[in-house]
């Protein structure tokens, strides 16, 4: 089954860039922490798709991804 978001649900999120995009608008993505669900964007695409995934999911891709 596939579920799409709106733009209304989408507007009440708070979207973040990594610390690591800079301040120069290059291409990067958004994260949006939701109650379950975490959002991520292309940060140029603000009304673009966006991709849901579980939040343990992104917990674990966090960990996994700040090993050495």
């Amino acid at each position: 089954m596939k579920t799409e978001d709106t733009a209304a649900q989408l507007s009440g999120l708070t979207w973040s860039k990594s610390s690591h995009s800079g301040s120069d608008g290059g291409d990067c993505v958004e994260v949006a922490m939701a109650t379950t669900t975490i959002h991520i964007r292309d940060s140029k695409k603000e009304q673009g798709p966006t991709l849901r995934v579980p939040a343990p999911a992104w917990t674990d891709f966090i960990t996994f991804a700040g090993r050495p």
